[in-house]
């Protein structure tokens, strides 16, 4: 383990949903990231899984697998040209129960790999490299443990880790394996109940987005100060619709992911905030090294947005990476 420090289909938004998210930001200097296109991809007969497009088009493919909870456009503000500066082209993915995505429970993390397998096919994606946020972490983890032929490089920023096995990590996260048979029961209707509180809180996201940003992670006050990253995050959570998908996220974590971590034979990157209190820095550090091929790179003093604050930094070693493997590949 290497340890660095750091300092388918396209269709446009909904006009009625744009409309409500537009509403709430009214008051914003700065506007959400648009995609450059929307759309949706059969995964099996009667599923599709839910995407949005951002940088340059004939870059090399980056799949983006949001936060819990989050949806296609929980990106960060600048990623599209800075996505478009360095030849890549982001695909933020929506997990089952959310936004496009047509509502699903899988099993396990893993059985999430069986439907990237048939989009990536869909949309002639040969190889690409994947990036986790926050609970997106496990499922990139799983992309790349499932497709290691395919996938280039993965990027875990602020990656949850696993809480039951011998991989558990030491963490507050792991009561979540003595709540699971609850988090079992209340699927469903915890996911629904998600949506219908967004609905309720709409009028007022901006005033709770606020009190969030000053009792939580003093760490990250710099990024929920930004007004970019602020007209994102309401935006995506607004305009996502369906939010069922962070109860079915709940439920997986306190399972068992289906793989471990030392199977995984991609190069993985993970970016660590080291003042972060959403995933504790003992996530970061757990995974990286146990993980093969795992790179931990920490962020002093910053929160659990480290890396998705700097998505420059993130892009720019992944490039490296990119190059070091397709290189080896070729020869």
């Amino acid at each position: 383990m290497a340890e660095l420090q750091d300092n388918g289909s396209s269709s446009a938004e909904p006009p009625e949903i744009e409309e409500q998210a537009q509403e709430i930001l009214a008051e914003s200097l700065v506007g959400p990231p648009v995609p450059r296109s929307v759309g949706t991809t059969a995964v099996t007969s009667d599923r599709v899984l839910g995407w949005a497009e951002f940088g340059h088009p004939d870059g090399d493919p980056v799949l983006w697998f949001h936060g819990t909870p989050g949806a296609r456009t929980q990106i960060p503000p600048s990623v599209d040209e800075v996505a478009l500066a360095r030849g890549f082209r982001v695909i933020a993915v929506e997990r089952p129960g959310t936004g496009r995505s047509t509502n699903y429970a899988y099993h396990r993390i893993i059985d999430f790999a069986a439907d990237i397998e048939p989009l990536v096919d869909q949309l002639e994606l040969e190889r690409f490299a994947v990036v986790g946020l926050s609970g997106g972490g496990p499922y990139a983890l799983a992309v790349a443990h499932e497709l290691p032929e395919r996938v280039v490089v993965a990027t875990l920023l602020g990656g949850l880790g696993p809480v039951r096995g011998d991989e558990a990590v030491m963490s507050y996260t792991r009561m979540l394996r003595y709540v699971a048979p609850l988090l079992e029961v209340l699927r469903t209707p915890l996911g629904i109940a998600m949506g219908r509180l967004a609905q309720v809180l709409e009028p007022v996201a901006d005033e709770a987005f606020m009190v969030y940003a000053r009792l939580f992670s003093f760490a990250d006050r710099p990024v929920f100060g930004d007004p970019a990253f602020r007209a994102m995050l309401l935006h995506d959570l607004l305009s996502a619709g369906d939010l069922r998908a962070p109860a079915h996220d709940m439920a997986l974590f306190a399972r068992h992911w289906g793989f471990r971590l030392d199977e995984i034979e991609t190069p993985v990157i993970v970016w660590q905030g080291l003042a972060d209190t959403i995933v504790p820095q003992s996530h970061g550090h757990h995974q990286a090294a146990r993980l093969p091929r795992g790179e931990l790179r920490v962020r002093p003093g910053e929160g659990h947005f480290a890396g998705f604050a700097d998505v420059a930094a993130v892009l720019d070693r992944l490039r490296q990476v990119w190059a070091s493997e397709t290189t080896e590949v070729s020869i």
